[in-house]
């Protein structure tokens, strides 16, 4: 079974592979499946055992991408960040600028004008993620609006600020922290909850 397992795994990422080789060449709404599995050795039976169509796979290589960033998210959590929750924040924006950084060579291809069913899958998925960490980080940071809405505008703004400024390796990157952080502090958005003094202070 445990062969099997390791089998499955292989031939999942060599699909993978095949779809981000195909990308260099021709847009996603191109990309046919016979070509997906020509690309891979590998034949239509095998690909329909495991995937529905094409936009299920471009799914299982997201998914891939929130593992490795998740894993890293929470070595810089574990590194540096003990209860700061806007520190968080910019926890969640590394993790996804060194994974774009990284894996440059599947997320160059999902630019709106290219891929757009990539580039809004991907957008969905950034979103869900910083919205999941809004919710946990709101006991400590209250939002003020729709915690959707937040991360919304934090992503949408973040992106063309990073878009705009040409490479997430650049200075842009350290901009971005400073914009995030900037943002968070200055109790627009979000705010921390006011510490009651002990009954009889009058401080």
């Amino acid at each position: 079974m445990l062969m099997e397992d390791k089998r499955i795994l292989r031939t999942k990422a060599q699909f993978r592979q095949a779809l981000i080789t195909l990308l260099d060449q021709k847009r996603f709404e191109q990309i046919t499946i016979k070509a997906l599995c020509d690309q891979a050795g590998i034949t239509r039976i095998t690909f329909y055992a495991h995937y529905a169509d094409k936009y299920e796979l471009a799914e299982d290589i997201f998914r891939e991408m929130i593992v490795l960033g998740t894993q890293e998210y929470l070595q810089l959590q574990r590194k540096n960040n003990p209860s700061d929750p806007i520190l968080g924040y910019c926890n969640v924006l590394d993790a996804i600028l060194d994974l774009y950084t990284t894996r440059f060579d599947f997320f160059r291809h999902t630019s709106p004008a290219e891929n757009p069913y990539l580039s809004s899958s991907f957008f969905t998925h950034v979103l869900d993620i910083v919205e999941k960490h809004a919710h946990k980080a709101s006991s400590h940071l209250i939002p003020r609006y729709q915690v959707r809405a937040i991360t919304a505008f934090l992503c949408f703004g973040l992106g063309g600020f990073i878009t705009e400024n040409s490479a997430p390796d650049s200075d842009a990157r350290q901009q971005a922290r400073t914009i995030l952080r900037d943002i968070l502090s200055s109790d627009i958005l979000t705010y921390r909850p006011q510490i009651k003094p002990f009954p009889g202070h009058d401080g």
